[in-house]
């Protein structure tokens, strides 16, 4: 029996990778055009000290979606947003303390999506590692 074998061309897999990091890209490029809003992000969340929070951030967004998008240490930038994200996830849509009806119907729907984003960041890195475990 014939097994099928197939690959993504280098430029579609790239594509890929872009869409699956644009958030971050987007989220990044946005707080450091506008700090203020991005530490009014933090204070909304209630998480301190908000400045210095939020440099981290940005750094990770566009630092870890560099990682990804160049393959330097693509996996350690897929681990890097995937935990980000997971972590956001659990501080930002806490769907399950809101009261039932639209807000809490879309925060419970945001919530999955994003756990979806974690796993394709896992997705990510487990590719890249089985990769360099065969060069």
């Amino acid at each position: 029996m014939k097994t099928m074998h197939w690959t993504l061309s280098p430029a579609v897999r790239w594509v890929a990778l872009l869409l699956l990091c644009a958030a971050y890209l987007q989220g990044g490029l946005n707080k450091a055009m506008d700090f203020n809003a991005a530490i009014g992000e933090m204070n909304h969340f209630g998480l301190s000290p908000a400045g210095p929070l939020a440099v981290a951030v940005i750094v990770l967004e566009l630092g870890a979606a560099a990682l990804i998008l160049t393959g330097f240490w693509r996996w350690l930038g897929a681990l890097a947003l995937g935990g980000f994200t997971l972590m956001a996830t659990f501080v930002a849509l806490r769907f399950w303390e809101m009261p039932m009806g639209q807000e809490r119907f879309m925060a419970a729907n945001s919530f999955f999506e994003h756990l979806g984003l974690v796993g394709g960041f896992l997705f990510v890195a487990w590719l890249d590692l089985k990769e360099r475990a065969h060069v």
